[in-house]
Protein backbone atom coordinates (compact mmCIF):
# COMPACT_ATOMS: atom_id res chain seq x y z
CA UNK A 1 0.00 0.00 0.00
CA UNK A 2 0.86 3.82 -0.59
CA UNK A 3 1.80 6.12 2.44
CA UNK A 4 -0.73 8.88 3.07
CA UNK A 5 2.56 11.10 1.63
CA UNK A 6 2.81 8.64 -1.62
CA UNK A 7 -1.02 9.37 -1.76
CA UNK A 8 -1.10 12.54 -1.54
CA UNK A 9 1.73 13.69 -3.89
CA UNK A 10 0.47 11.39 -6.12
CA UNK A 11 -2.77 13.38 -6.33
CA UNK A 12 -0.87 16.30 -6.41
CA UNK A 13 1.20 15.43 -9.61
CA UNK A 14 -2.36 14.37 -11.46
CA UNK A 15 -3.78 17.72 -10.35
CA UNK A 16 -0.76 19.40 -12.35
CA UNK A 17 -0.99 17.42 -15.33
CA UNK A 18 -4.17 17.99 -15.83
CA UNK A 19 -4.93 19.91 -18.67
CA UNK A 20 -7.72 21.50 -20.95
CA UNK A 21 -11.47 21.08 -20.03
CA UNK A 22 -10.13 18.31 -17.43
CA UNK A 23 -8.56 21.47 -14.89
CA UNK A 24 -10.64 22.72 -12.29
CA UNK A 25 -13.12 20.24 -12.20
CA UNK A 26 -16.65 21.50 -10.66
CA UNK A 27 -17.19 19.76 -7.28
CA UNK A 28 -19.99 17.13 -7.48
CA UNK A 29 -17.71 14.10 -5.80
CA UNK A 30 -17.37 12.35 -9.45
CA UNK A 31 -15.20 13.66 -11.30
CA UNK A 32 -15.88 11.48 -13.80
CA UNK A 33 -19.20 12.83 -14.11
CA UNK A 34 -17.90 16.26 -13.64
CA UNK A 35 -15.83 16.43 -17.01
CA UNK A 36 -19.44 14.55 -18.57
CA UNK A 37 -21.28 17.44 -17.78
CA UNK A 38 -19.02 19.97 -18.40
CA UNK A 39 -18.70 18.45 -21.77
CA UNK A 40 -22.35 17.99 -22.42
CA UNK A 41 -22.48 21.92 -21.35
CA UNK A 42 -20.12 23.72 -23.66
CA UNK A 43 -21.33 20.95 -26.82
CA UNK A 44 -24.34 23.05 -26.57
CA UNK A 45 -22.32 25.79 -28.40
CA UNK A 46 -21.92 23.35 -31.07
CA UNK A 47 -18.06 22.13 -29.86
CA UNK A 48 -16.53 18.85 -31.13
CA UNK A 49 -14.73 16.18 -29.17
CA UNK A 50 -11.74 16.93 -31.90
CA UNK A 51 -12.20 21.03 -30.51
CA UNK A 52 -12.13 20.49 -26.74
CA UNK A 53 -9.26 17.90 -26.58
CA UNK A 54 -7.14 20.73 -27.78
CA UNK A 55 -5.10 23.19 -25.34
CA UNK A 56 -7.91 25.90 -24.18
CA UNK A 57 -6.70 29.42 -24.33
CA UNK A 58 -8.83 31.66 -21.88
CA UNK A 59 -8.67 35.46 -23.98
CA UNK A 60 -10.13 38.14 -20.31
CA UNK A 61 -12.28 40.27 -22.14
CA UNK A 62 -12.30 43.47 -20.63
CA UNK A 63 -13.97 45.40 -23.22
CA UNK A 64 -17.04 48.05 -22.06
CA UNK A 65 -18.53 50.71 -23.56
CA UNK A 66 -17.61 52.64 -20.63
CA UNK A 67 -14.20 51.73 -21.38
CA UNK A 68 -13.05 53.52 -24.56
CA UNK A 69 -9.10 52.83 -24.14
CA UNK A 70 -10.55 49.03 -25.28
CA UNK A 71 -12.36 49.76 -27.39
CA UNK A 72 -10.63 47.84 -29.98
CA UNK A 73 -11.21 44.75 -28.03
CA UNK A 74 -13.61 43.12 -30.83
CA UNK A 75 -10.84 43.14 -32.97
CA UNK A 76 -8.15 41.54 -30.78
CA UNK A 77 -10.15 39.12 -29.87
CA UNK A 78 -10.73 37.85 -33.11
CA UNK A 79 -6.96 38.21 -34.17
CA UNK A 80 -5.93 36.26 -30.54
CA UNK A 81 -8.39 33.27 -31.28
CA UNK A 82 -7.43 33.51 -35.23
CA UNK A 83 -3.91 32.91 -33.51
CA UNK A 84 -4.81 30.42 -30.86
CA UNK A 85 -6.39 28.06 -33.76
CA UNK A 86 -4.12 28.64 -35.84
CA UNK A 87 -1.39 27.19 -33.18
CA UNK A 88 -4.11 23.93 -32.47
CA UNK A 89 -5.16 25.65 -29.60
CA UNK A 90 -9.13 26.63 -28.70
CA UNK A 91 -9.78 30.03 -27.71
CA UNK A 92 -12.54 31.11 -24.82
CA UNK A 93 -12.59 34.54 -24.04
CA UNK A 94 -14.66 35.27 -20.94
CA UNK A 95 -15.26 38.70 -19.70
CA UNK A 96 -14.00 40.38 -16.38
CA UNK A 97 -14.21 43.62 -14.71
CA UNK A 98 -13.36 46.42 -17.17
CA UNK A 99 -11.91 49.83 -15.67
CA UNK A 100 -11.14 53.42 -17.03
CA UNK A 101 -9.87 55.71 -15.22
CA UNK A 102 -11.84 58.94 -16.32
CA UNK A 103 -15.20 56.84 -15.52
CA UNK A 104 -14.14 55.14 -12.29
CA UNK A 105 -15.53 57.04 -8.96
CA UNK A 106 -13.65 57.51 -6.89
CA UNK A 107 -10.73 56.52 -8.54
CA UNK A 108 -9.71 53.53 -10.51
CA UNK A 109 -6.95 52.99 -8.15
CA UNK A 110 -9.68 52.36 -5.82
CA UNK A 111 -11.22 49.48 -7.63
CA UNK A 112 -7.72 48.12 -9.56
CA UNK A 113 -7.33 45.25 -6.58
CA UNK A 114 -10.86 44.16 -6.84
CA UNK A 115 -10.53 43.83 -10.91
CA UNK A 116 -6.93 41.60 -9.72
CA UNK A 117 -9.07 39.59 -7.70
CA UNK A 118 -11.76 38.78 -10.76
CA UNK A 119 -9.20 38.32 -12.75
CA UNK A 120 -7.21 35.66 -10.26
CA UNK A 121 -10.79 33.82 -9.58
CA UNK A 122 -11.91 33.70 -12.94
CA UNK A 123 -8.53 32.00 -14.19
CA UNK A 124 -8.59 29.84 -11.30
CA UNK A 125 -12.16 29.26 -11.60
CA UNK A 126 -12.13 28.37 -15.24
CA UNK A 127 -10.21 25.57 -17.56
CA UNK A 128 -7.93 27.33 -19.46
CA UNK A 129 -3.78 26.10 -19.71
CA UNK A 130 -2.48 29.60 -20.34
CA UNK A 131 -4.33 32.99 -20.16
CA UNK A 132 -4.41 36.04 -22.69
CA UNK A 133 -4.92 39.03 -20.54
CA UNK A 134 -6.03 41.90 -22.85
CA UNK A 135 -5.69 45.58 -21.48
CA UNK A 136 -4.60 49.00 -21.82
CA UNK A 137 -5.74 51.99 -19.89
CA UNK A 138 -4.22 52.88 -16.65
CA UNK A 139 -5.04 50.22 -13.83
CA UNK A 140 -6.40 47.73 -16.15
CA UNK A 141 -2.74 45.89 -16.88
CA UNK A 142 -1.44 45.98 -13.32
CA UNK A 143 -4.26 44.26 -12.26
CA UNK A 144 -4.17 41.61 -14.81
CA UNK A 145 -0.67 41.05 -14.43
CA UNK A 146 -1.51 40.98 -10.31
CA UNK A 147 -3.96 38.65 -10.54
CA UNK A 148 -2.19 36.35 -13.20
CA UNK A 149 1.22 36.42 -11.11
CA UNK A 150 -1.12 35.00 -7.97
CA UNK A 151 -3.14 31.80 -10.40
CA UNK A 152 0.57 30.94 -11.52
CA UNK A 153 -0.47 29.55 -14.94
CA UNK A 154 1.18 30.47 -18.24
CA UNK A 155 -0.20 34.23 -18.88
CA UNK A 156 0.90 36.76 -21.46
CA UNK A 157 -0.13 40.41 -21.84
CA UNK A 158 -1.73 42.22 -24.70
CA UNK A 159 -1.68 45.85 -24.85
CA UNK A 160 -4.75 47.55 -26.54
CA UNK A 161 -2.60 50.07 -28.08
CA UNK A 162 -2.48 53.89 -27.78
CA UNK A 163 -4.70 56.69 -29.87
CA UNK A 164 -3.93 58.28 -32.12
CA UNK A 165 -3.32 62.15 -32.06
CA UNK A 166 -5.72 64.66 -33.38
CA UNK A 167 -5.06 68.51 -34.48
CA UNK A 168 -6.35 71.47 -33.46
CA UNK A 169 -5.86 74.90 -35.55
CA UNK A 170 -2.78 73.63 -37.11
CA UNK A 171 -1.62 71.98 -33.45
CA UNK A 172 -0.99 68.39 -33.34
CA UNK A 173 -2.21 67.16 -30.11
CA UNK A 174 -3.41 64.09 -27.90
CA UNK A 175 -4.27 63.28 -24.50
CA UNK A 176 -3.85 64.09 -21.89
CA UNK A 177 -0.77 66.04 -21.35
CA UNK A 178 -2.48 68.38 -23.95
CA UNK A 179 -6.07 68.13 -21.92
CA UNK A 180 -4.10 69.26 -18.71
CA UNK A 181 -2.15 72.28 -21.06
CA UNK A 182 -5.39 73.28 -22.85
CA UNK A 183 -7.36 73.53 -19.19
CA UNK A 184 -5.14 75.10 -17.93
CA UNK A 185 -5.23 77.97 -20.36
CA UNK A 186 -8.61 78.16 -20.00
CA UNK A 187 -8.26 78.28 -16.12
CA UNK A 188 -5.99 81.20 -16.78
CA UNK A 189 -7.80 82.96 -19.15
CA UNK A 190 -5.74 82.49 -22.20
CA UNK A 191 -8.93 80.73 -24.25
CA UNK A 192 -11.95 81.19 -24.08
CA UNK A 193 -15.04 78.79 -23.75
CA UNK A 194 -15.80 77.85 -27.41
CA UNK A 195 -11.78 77.04 -28.06
CA UNK A 196 -11.75 74.87 -25.05
CA UNK A 197 -14.95 73.06 -26.74
CA UNK A 198 -13.46 72.77 -30.25
CA UNK A 199 -9.87 71.31 -28.77
CA UNK A 200 -11.90 68.93 -26.70
CA UNK A 201 -12.90 67.13 -29.96
CA UNK A 202 -9.90 66.55 -31.10
CA UNK A 203 -7.46 65.46 -27.95
CA UNK A 204 -8.83 62.07 -28.35
CA UNK A 205 -9.01 61.14 -32.00
CA UNK A 206 -9.70 57.44 -31.92
CA UNK A 207 -10.22 54.42 -29.30
CA UNK A 208 -7.10 53.53 -27.58
CA UNK A 209 -4.76 54.61 -24.56
CA UNK A 210 -3.26 58.04 -23.77
CA UNK A 211 -1.23 58.95 -26.64
CA UNK A 212 1.79 60.46 -24.24
CA UNK A 213 3.77 58.85 -22.05
CA UNK A 214 1.55 58.21 -19.15
CA UNK A 215 0.51 55.01 -17.15
CA UNK A 216 -1.23 53.24 -19.82
CA UNK A 217 2.05 53.82 -22.42
CA UNK A 218 4.23 53.36 -19.03
CA UNK A 219 2.52 50.09 -17.85
CA UNK A 220 2.82 49.00 -21.78
CA UNK A 221 6.67 49.65 -21.68
CA UNK A 222 6.97 47.84 -18.48
CA UNK A 223 4.77 44.54 -19.81
CA UNK A 224 6.93 44.23 -22.56
CA UNK A 225 10.25 45.05 -20.03
CA UNK A 226 8.75 42.67 -17.84
CA UNK A 227 9.04 39.93 -20.54
CA UNK A 228 5.35 39.72 -20.76
CA UNK A 229 4.30 40.65 -24.34
CA UNK A 230 5.66 39.47 -27.47
CA UNK A 231 8.39 41.30 -29.00
CA UNK A 232 7.04 44.98 -29.91
CA UNK A 233 3.94 44.46 -28.23
CA UNK A 234 3.89 47.88 -26.14
CA UNK A 235 3.94 50.77 -28.90
CA UNK A 236 1.72 50.03 -31.70
CA UNK A 237 -1.61 52.35 -32.11
CA UNK A 238 -4.62 50.71 -31.40
CA UNK A 239 -6.14 50.98 -34.70
CA UNK A 240 -2.95 49.59 -36.86
CA UNK A 241 -2.78 46.36 -38.27
CA UNK A 242 0.15 46.19 -36.81
CA UNK A 243 -1.92 45.76 -33.81
CA UNK A 244 -4.08 42.92 -34.77
CA UNK A 245 -0.63 41.45 -36.25
CA UNK A 246 0.41 41.51 -32.67
CA UNK A 247 -2.69 40.01 -31.34
CA UNK A 248 -2.34 37.06 -33.77
CA UNK A 249 1.23 36.41 -32.68
CA UNK A 250 0.03 36.62 -28.89
CA UNK A 251 -2.49 34.01 -29.46
CA UNK A 252 -0.43 31.74 -31.37
CA UNK A 253 2.51 32.32 -28.73
CA UNK A 254 -0.12 31.25 -25.72
CA UNK A 255 -0.36 28.01 -27.10
CA UNK A 256 3.32 27.03 -27.11
CA UNK A 257 3.43 28.40 -23.61
CA UNK A 258 0.54 25.65 -22.85
CA UNK A 259 2.29 23.27 -24.01
CA UNK A 260 5.53 24.33 -22.39
CA UNK A 261 4.17 25.29 -19.44
CA UNK A 262 6.17 28.32 -19.41
CA UNK A 263 4.17 29.59 -16.40
CA UNK A 264 4.37 32.97 -15.15
CA UNK A 265 6.82 32.86 -11.71
CA UNK A 266 9.53 31.94 -14.92
CA UNK A 267 9.24 35.37 -16.40
CA UNK A 268 8.06 37.80 -12.94
CA UNK A 269 12.11 37.13 -11.83
CA UNK A 270 14.37 39.56 -9.83
CA UNK A 271 15.81 40.19 -13.47
CA UNK A 272 12.64 40.95 -15.39
CA UNK A 273 11.83 43.36 -12.51
CA UNK A 274 15.29 45.09 -12.45
CA UNK A 275 14.92 46.01 -16.42
CA UNK A 276 11.28 47.29 -15.67
CA UNK A 277 12.83 49.41 -13.54
CA UNK A 278 15.43 50.88 -16.16
CA UNK A 279 12.94 50.94 -18.55
CA UNK A 280 10.50 53.36 -15.75
CA UNK A 281 13.58 55.48 -15.77
CA UNK A 282 14.65 56.13 -19.20
CA UNK A 283 11.21 56.35 -20.67
CA UNK A 284 10.64 59.48 -18.38
CA UNK A 285 7.65 57.06 -17.32
CA UNK A 286 4.40 57.66 -14.97
CA UNK A 287 4.98 57.81 -11.61
CA UNK A 288 2.31 55.54 -10.96
CA UNK A 289 4.28 53.00 -12.42
CA UNK A 290 6.26 52.39 -9.37
CA UNK A 291 2.62 51.98 -7.16
CA UNK A 292 1.96 49.06 -10.01
CA UNK A 293 5.46 47.46 -10.05
CA UNK A 294 5.65 46.88 -6.06
CA UNK A 295 2.10 45.34 -6.09
CA UNK A 296 3.07 42.95 -8.94
CA UNK A 297 6.14 41.73 -7.36
CA UNK A 298 4.32 41.80 -4.37
CA UNK A 299 2.60 39.22 -5.94
CA UNK A 300 5.47 37.06 -5.99
CA UNK A 301 7.12 37.62 -3.30
CA UNK A 302 9.82 40.08 -4.33
CA UNK A 303 9.79 43.88 -2.62
CA UNK A 304 11.02 46.96 -4.53
CA UNK A 305 13.59 48.66 -2.91
CA UNK A 306 13.18 52.09 -3.16
CA UNK A 307 16.52 53.55 -2.34
CA UNK A 308 18.05 50.99 -4.66
CA UNK A 309 15.95 52.09 -7.33
CA UNK A 310 17.24 55.91 -6.94
CA UNK A 311 20.33 54.86 -7.04
CA UNK A 312 19.45 53.28 -10.11
CA UNK A 313 18.25 56.67 -11.28
CA UNK A 314 20.82 58.50 -10.99
CA UNK A 315 22.71 56.06 -13.68
CA UNK A 316 19.67 55.64 -16.10
CA UNK A 317 19.10 58.99 -18.24
CA UNK A 318 16.05 59.92 -19.82
CA UNK A 319 16.05 58.21 -23.59
CA UNK A 320 12.97 58.49 -24.48
CA UNK A 321 11.56 62.21 -26.12
CA UNK A 322 7.64 61.38 -25.21
CA UNK A 323 5.44 64.05 -23.26
CA UNK A 324 5.22 65.20 -20.85
CA UNK A 325 9.05 64.84 -20.48
CA UNK A 326 9.60 65.29 -23.84
CA UNK A 327 7.84 66.72 -27.09
CA UNK A 328 6.93 63.19 -29.20
CA UNK A 329 3.51 60.99 -28.79
CA UNK A 330 3.53 57.34 -28.88
CA UNK A 331 3.24 57.16 -33.01
CA UNK A 332 6.35 58.35 -33.14
CA UNK A 333 8.11 55.93 -30.80
CA UNK A 334 6.63 53.02 -32.64
CA UNK A 335 7.79 54.85 -35.93
CA UNK A 336 10.99 54.67 -34.64
CA UNK A 337 11.40 50.94 -33.56
CA UNK A 338 9.45 50.61 -30.26
CA UNK A 339 10.81 48.63 -27.07
CA UNK A 340 13.93 47.37 -29.45
CA UNK A 341 15.03 50.65 -30.35
CA UNK A 342 15.22 51.16 -26.67
CA UNK A 343 16.57 48.12 -25.82
CA UNK A 344 19.48 48.28 -27.78
CA UNK A 345 20.23 51.90 -26.12
CA UNK A 346 20.06 50.39 -22.60
CA UNK A 347 21.64 46.89 -23.71
CA UNK A 348 24.36 47.67 -21.04
CA UNK A 349 22.18 48.26 -18.19
CA UNK A 350 20.11 45.65 -18.70
CA UNK A 351 19.46 41.64 -17.08
CA UNK A 352 19.61 40.27 -20.52
CA UNK A 353 19.41 36.66 -19.12
CA UNK A 354 15.62 37.20 -18.30
CA UNK A 355 13.61 34.88 -19.71
CA UNK A 356 10.57 36.20 -21.75
CA UNK A 357 7.01 34.71 -22.48
CA UNK A 358 8.98 33.73 -26.15
CA UNK A 359 11.13 31.48 -24.39
CA UNK A 360 14.13 33.39 -25.06
CA UNK A 361 15.69 35.78 -23.29
CA UNK A 362 15.86 39.53 -23.54
CA UNK A 363 19.65 39.21 -24.07
CA UNK A 364 18.25 37.46 -27.74
CA UNK A 365 15.29 38.91 -28.60
CA UNK A 366 17.74 42.04 -28.93
CA UNK A 367 19.49 40.30 -31.02
CA UNK A 368 17.01 38.81 -33.08
CA UNK A 369 15.22 42.68 -33.62
CA UNK A 370 18.41 43.32 -35.88
CA UNK A 371 20.08 46.51 -36.04
CA UNK A 372 18.08 50.49 -35.66
CA UNK A 373 17.72 52.73 -38.09
CA UNK A 374 18.19 56.95 -37.94
CA UNK A 375 15.36 58.52 -35.89
CA UNK A 376 14.80 61.10 -33.46
CA UNK A 377 12.85 59.78 -30.95
CA UNK A 378 15.27 57.67 -28.87
CA UNK A 379 18.30 58.79 -28.33
CA UNK A 380 21.43 57.27 -27.58
CA UNK A 381 22.54 56.84 -24.21
CA UNK A 382 25.30 59.66 -24.75
CA UNK A 383 22.48 62.60 -25.88
CA UNK A 384 20.02 61.64 -23.57
CA UNK A 385 16.91 64.03 -22.82
CA UNK A 386 17.43 64.11 -19.29
CA UNK A 387 20.75 62.92 -17.84
CA UNK A 388 19.29 60.91 -14.90
CA UNK A 389 16.27 58.67 -14.56
CA UNK A 390 12.66 60.33 -14.56
CA UNK A 391 11.12 59.47 -11.43
CA UNK A 392 13.20 60.48 -8.07
CA UNK A 393 12.90 59.59 -4.32
CA UNK A 394 12.89 61.86 -1.71
CA UNK A 395 13.14 61.06 2.09
CA UNK A 396 12.97 63.30 5.00
CA UNK A 397 11.04 63.85 7.69
CA UNK A 398 8.15 64.89 6.12
CA UNK A 399 8.00 61.25 4.63
CA UNK A 400 10.12 58.84 6.84
CA UNK A 401 9.09 55.92 4.29
CA UNK A 402 9.78 57.95 1.36
CA UNK A 403 8.43 60.19 -1.17
CA UNK A 404 8.62 60.39 -4.95
CA UNK A 405 9.05 63.51 -7.99
CA UNK A 406 8.91 63.09 -11.43
CA UNK A 407 11.64 65.42 -12.24
CA UNK A 408 12.11 65.10 -15.67
CA UNK A 409 8.71 66.74 -15.74
CA UNK A 410 9.50 69.37 -13.46
CA UNK A 411 10.70 72.87 -13.64
CA UNK A 412 14.39 73.13 -13.17
CA UNK A 413 14.20 76.32 -11.53
CA UNK A 414 12.03 74.68 -8.41
CA UNK A 415 13.99 71.59 -7.75
CA UNK A 416 15.94 73.41 -4.81
CA UNK A 417 13.32 75.64 -3.29
CA UNK A 418 12.01 76.62 0.23
CA UNK A 419 8.46 78.18 0.82
CA UNK A 420 5.72 78.65 3.19
CA UNK A 421 2.72 75.91 2.92
CA UNK A 422 -0.51 76.49 1.97
CA UNK A 423 -2.79 73.65 3.44
CA UNK A 424 -5.93 71.90 2.03
CA UNK A 425 -7.06 68.98 4.68
CA UNK A 426 -8.69 66.84 2.01
CA UNK A 427 -10.18 66.91 -1.81
CA UNK A 428 -13.24 68.89 -0.60
CA UNK A 429 -11.35 71.88 0.93
CA UNK A 430 -9.14 72.32 -1.93
CA UNK A 431 -12.33 72.45 -4.07
CA UNK A 432 -13.91 75.13 -1.93
CA UNK A 433 -10.71 77.46 -1.47
CA UNK A 434 -8.64 76.76 -4.33
CA UNK A 435 -10.05 79.35 -6.55
CA UNK A 436 -11.02 81.92 -4.29
CA UNK A 437 -9.71 85.71 -4.83
CA UNK A 438 -8.94 86.18 -0.89
CA UNK A 439 -6.30 82.81 -0.93
CA UNK A 440 -3.67 83.93 1.40
CA UNK A 441 -0.70 82.52 -1.78
CA UNK A 442 1.79 83.59 -3.32
CA UNK A 443 4.22 81.82 -6.34
CA UNK A 444 6.76 80.80 -3.83
CA UNK A 445 4.83 78.88 -1.49
CA UNK A 446 4.20 75.38 -1.22
CA UNK A 447 0.41 73.72 -1.95
CA UNK A 448 0.39 70.67 0.21
CA UNK A 449 -2.78 68.34 0.62
CA UNK A 450 -3.34 65.99 3.03
CA UNK A 451 -5.99 62.79 2.95
CA UNK A 452 -5.47 61.78 -0.88
CA UNK A 453 -3.68 58.60 0.07
CA UNK A 454 -4.73 55.11 -0.32
CA UNK A 455 -6.76 54.85 3.07
CA UNK A 456 -7.36 58.92 3.40
CA UNK A 457 -9.70 59.12 -0.08
CA UNK A 458 -9.59 56.48 -0.11
CA UNK A 459 -7.96 54.66 -3.33
CA UNK A 460 -5.23 57.27 -4.03
CA UNK A 461 -6.50 59.28 -6.35
CA UNK A 462 -4.76 61.78 -9.16
CA UNK A 463 -5.07 64.85 -7.35
CA UNK A 464 -1.75 65.12 -6.28
CA UNK A 465 -1.82 67.13 -9.51
CA UNK A 466 -3.46 70.13 -7.30
CA UNK A 467 -4.14 72.98 -9.76
CA UNK A 468 -2.87 76.11 -9.81
CA UNK A 469 -4.65 78.73 -7.72
CA UNK A 470 -6.89 80.60 -9.99
CA UNK A 471 -5.72 84.05 -9.08
CA UNK A 472 -2.17 82.92 -9.78
CA UNK A 473 -3.14 81.41 -12.66
CA UNK A 474 -4.46 84.45 -14.31
CA UNK A 475 -1.16 86.46 -13.51
CA UNK A 476 0.81 83.68 -15.50
CA UNK A 477 1.83 81.39 -13.49
CA UNK A 478 2.60 77.81 -14.98
CA UNK A 479 4.20 75.90 -11.54
CA UNK A 480 4.77 75.41 -7.61
CA UNK A 481 5.97 73.02 -5.48
CA UNK A 482 3.23 70.61 -4.77
CA UNK A 483 2.76 67.73 -2.01
CA UNK A 484 0.62 65.49 -1.24
CA UNK A 485 0.06 62.09 -0.42
CA UNK A 486 -1.58 60.96 -3.40
CA UNK A 487 -0.82 60.10 -6.94
CA UNK A 488 -0.97 62.26 -10.53
CA UNK A 489 -1.93 61.08 -13.71
CA UNK A 490 1.42 60.15 -15.78
CA UNK A 491 0.55 62.78 -18.42
CA UNK A 492 1.09 64.88 -15.82
CA UNK A 493 4.01 67.89 -15.57
CA UNK A 494 5.51 70.32 -12.51
CA UNK A 495 7.11 70.07 -9.26
CA UNK A 496 4.70 67.66 -7.19
CA UNK A 497 6.01 65.38 -4.80
CA UNK A 498 3.75 62.54 -4.37
CA UNK A 499 3.30 59.66 -2.49
CA UNK A 500 4.12 60.55 1.11
CA UNK A 501 4.63 57.64 3.16
CA UNK A 502 3.04 57.23 5.63
CA UNK A 503 0.01 59.32 4.35
CA UNK A 504 -1.79 61.68 6.54
CA UNK A 505 -5.03 59.12 6.96
CA UNK A 506 -2.87 56.87 9.13
CA UNK A 507 -0.67 59.61 11.16
CA UNK A 508 1.62 60.00 9.00
CA UNK A 509 3.99 63.72 9.32
CA UNK A 510 1.76 65.34 6.48
CA UNK A 511 -0.87 65.30 8.63
CA UNK A 512 1.08 67.83 11.12
CA UNK A 513 1.45 70.60 8.56
CA UNK A 514 0.20 73.80 9.36
CA UNK A 515 -0.62 76.93 7.45
CA UNK A 516 2.96 78.98 7.25
CA UNK A 517 5.09 76.50 8.00
CA UNK A 518 8.41 76.28 6.17
CA UNK A 519 9.31 73.03 3.71
CA UNK A 520 12.20 72.18 1.60
CA UNK A 521 12.77 70.28 -1.40
CA UNK A 522 16.24 69.38 -2.69
CA UNK A 523 15.87 66.93 -5.19
CA UNK A 524 20.00 67.11 -5.84
CA UNK A 525 20.09 65.69 -1.97
CA UNK A 526 16.64 64.03 -2.11
CA UNK A 527 15.43 65.67 0.41
CA UNK A 528 11.46 66.65 1.63
CA UNK A 529 11.87 68.52 4.82
CA UNK A 530 9.14 70.26 7.48
CA UNK A 531 11.39 72.72 8.57
CA UNK A 532 9.65 72.51 12.21
CA UNK A 533 11.40 70.89 15.26
CA UNK A 534 10.87 66.71 16.32
CA UNK A 535 9.34 68.20 19.80
CA UNK A 536 6.66 70.37 18.15
CA UNK A 537 5.70 67.55 15.90
CA UNK A 538 5.40 65.27 18.70
CA UNK A 539 2.99 68.05 20.70
CA UNK A 540 0.84 68.46 17.44
CA UNK A 541 0.27 64.44 17.12
CA UNK A 542 -0.62 64.42 20.81
CA UNK A 543 -3.34 67.35 20.15
CA UNK A 544 -4.55 65.97 16.78
CA UNK A 545 -6.39 62.94 17.47
CA UNK A 546 -6.00 60.61 14.51
CA UNK A 547 -9.30 59.41 13.22
CA UNK A 548 -8.48 56.47 10.59
CA UNK A 549 -10.83 55.88 8.03
CA UNK A 550 -13.76 53.06 8.59
CA UNK A 551 -16.97 51.97 6.34
CA UNK A 552 -19.69 49.61 7.75
CA UNK A 553 -19.54 46.76 4.79
CA UNK A 554 -18.76 45.63 1.66
CA UNK A 555 -15.37 46.51 -0.34
CA UNK A 556 -14.81 49.88 0.76
CA UNK A 557 -14.52 47.65 3.67
CA UNK A 558 -12.31 45.45 2.86
CA UNK A 559 -10.12 48.10 0.83
CA UNK A 560 -9.77 50.22 4.08
CA UNK A 561 -8.73 47.18 6.58
CA UNK A 562 -6.19 45.58 4.23
CA UNK A 563 -4.37 48.11 2.08
CA UNK A 564 -0.99 48.75 2.34
CA UNK A 565 0.88 52.29 1.84
CA UNK A 566 2.36 53.28 -1.61
CA UNK A 567 5.51 51.49 -1.53
CA UNK A 568 3.87 48.38 -1.10
CA UNK A 569 1.82 49.35 -4.10
CA UNK A 570 -1.39 49.78 -2.24
CA UNK A 571 -2.46 46.00 -2.69
CA UNK A 572 -4.28 44.37 -0.18
CA UNK A 573 -2.03 42.79 2.56
CA UNK A 574 -3.53 39.49 2.22
CA UNK A 575 -2.69 38.97 -1.51
CA UNK A 576 0.90 39.41 -1.40
CA UNK A 577 2.79 36.07 -1.67
CA UNK A 578 5.61 34.88 0.96
CA UNK A 579 8.63 37.56 0.89
CA UNK A 580 11.82 35.92 -1.49
CA UNK A 581 14.70 36.95 0.14
CA UNK A 582 16.45 40.11 -0.69
CA UNK A 583 14.83 42.88 -2.90
CA UNK A 584 14.57 44.16 -6.18
CA UNK A 585 16.28 46.20 -7.61
CA UNK A 586 19.73 44.92 -6.74
CA UNK A 587 21.73 47.81 -4.46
Amino acid sequence: MKSTDQTKHHSEDAVLNETGLRKGLTSYGDQGFSLFLRKAFIKGAGYTDTALDRPVIGIANTGSSYNPCHGNAPQLIEAVKRGVLLAGGLPMDFPTISIHESFAAPTSMYLRNLMSMDTEEMIRAQPMDAVVLIGGCDKTVPAQLMGAASAGIPAIQLITGSMLTGSHRGERVGACTDCRRYWGKFRAGEIDAQETANVNNQLVASVGTCSVMGTASTMACIAEALGMTVPGGASPPAVTSDRIRIAEATGARAVQMARDRLTIDKILTPAAFENAMRVLLSIGGSTNGIVHLAAIAGRVGLEIDMQALDRMGRGTPVLLDLKPSGQHYMEDFHKAGGMAALFRELKPLLRLDALTVTGRTLGQEIESAGPGFAQDVIRPIDNPIYPQGGIAVLSGNLAPGCAIIKQSAADPKLMEHEGRAVVFENAEDLVNRIDLDDLDVTPEDVLVLKNIGPKGAPGMPEAGYIPIPLKLARAGVKDMVRISDGRMSGTAFGTIVLHVTPESAVGGPLAQVRNGDRIRLSVRNREISLLVSDEELVQRARANVLIEPTAERGYRKLFLQTVTQADKGVDFDFLRAPQITGKTPRS
